[in-house]
Formats: structure tokens, sequence, C-alpha cells
């Protein structure tokens, strides 16, 4: 059986689903969270309900109600979950070339108190996660989140910001990670700063996705 791991790993090597405006239909990826991963043409709805539930709820001529309101609000009360965020997904490879990756992440400094307020966050989605620090308290968090993927977030704080820092801490996060890896980052469209900063470091929107969490 497919699985929506499978899937992301694909898609990591530039592999997507057919662009034939249908549904897959694939179990959900752990018990925290389920929920609907779109990409061109292709929606995959990733959650323990049937085939034929999502028959009766997705008209075959719609395409685009997988992502609606309505149909995810319809998937949460049957999953006994709620709709968390939807964000457009971004991907990028590691950066490979040893000096790129010391140079990338020469300014940061692993945190290793679980308890800061990001770290503490961030472990409510993600698992193996690690934070690391600059010199201007922006923040890059690399974790295991939806299916096992690996993700990256960053924080720039107010006084640090249009300088520059945030590409470079999403530039960073490429070499945080195995160099044969891939690092996703989940971004709301409405953030247009931060969807210009992963551009310019080097990340490409492959979808979006809809998550559904308890």
């Amino acid at each position: 059986m497919t699985t929506l791991a499978a899937i992301l790993r694909a898609a990591e090597h530039g592999t997507f689903p057919p662009p034939d405006l249908t549904v897959s239909v694939v179990p959900a990826p752990s018990a925290r969270e389920s929920g609907v991963v779109a990409f061109t043409g292709h929606n995959v709805i990733a959650a323990d309900v049937t085939a034929e539930w999502v028959a009766e709820h997705v008209p075959s001529d719609d395409p685009g109600v997988p992502m609606s309101p309505p149909f995810l609000v319809a998937l949460a009360e049957h999953t006994g979950q709620r709709v968390g965020a939807t964000d457009a997904m971004f991907l990028a490879p590691a950066i490979t070339d040893p000096t790129e990756r010391a140079a990338a992440t020469a300014d940061l400094t692993e945190l290793h108190d679980l308890d800061h307020p990001r770290a503490t966050r961030a472990r409510r989605h993600r698992d193996d996660v690690r934070v690391y620090v600059d010199a201007h308290e922006g923040l890059v968090v690399i974790g295991r989140g939806l299916a096992d993927r690996l993700e990256c977030a960053i924080e720039v704080p107010p006084a640090a910001r249009r300088q520059g820092h945030g590409r470079r801490l999403a530039m960073a996060a490429r070499a945080l990670v195995p160099a044969t890896a891939s690092i996703w980052a989940q971004i709301t469209p409405g953030n247009a700063a931060s969807l210009r900063t992963f551009l310019a470091a080097g990340y490409k929107p492959v979808g979006s996705e809809a998550l559904l969490i308890k």
C-alpha cells in the first residue's frame, strides 16, 4: 500500500503524483496528525478514511474540494481531530560541499535547553527536535515532522529583520541535515516575507498541505 511517507520521499527525488486531477487516499502517517497534501493536479488524503467516504465528499469534477474548508471540517469531524494550519510546502536539497556546509553553520550554536519556548512548541509537532541559535538570537529548528520528513523553521528577532539574516538561517538549515537528505519548510501563504526568504535560499514550492491534529 502506498503511504504518504513514500510519496514525500519520491517528491524529494523529483517524482510527483501524476497531474491527472485525481485523489489518492492513504493511511494517516501517525496518530498525531493526518491531513491533505496537494500537488499539481493531484490531491493526497492521508487519513484513516475509506475511499468510499472520500468519494461521497469529493465530486470527481472539482479537484479543489479536498483543500476546501468544508471538506477539511468534515474530515476533521470524521477522524475526531481539528483543522490545523494550511501551508505552502517548500523543499530544498542539503548543501553538500563541506566548505559551504561549514560556512553556513559557522555562526550557529546548538541550544540544549529543551525547555526553551521554541523547542517546546516544535516538539508538539515534530520528533528529534534540534534548535540552533545565532549571534542575533535568530533560531533554526530542525526536526522530523509529517510522515517522518525532515522539516525546518526559522525565527528572526524583530531588531534583526530586513538584514538578510532570514535567508542565512534558511540556508543554514540546508547544511544542518545529512548531505544526502532534503529539507522541507511549511509557510503560510500570507507570510510574503518568509516566502521570499526561502525562495532566495534555494527552496522550491512543491505543493500545499492542510494538517489535522488532535
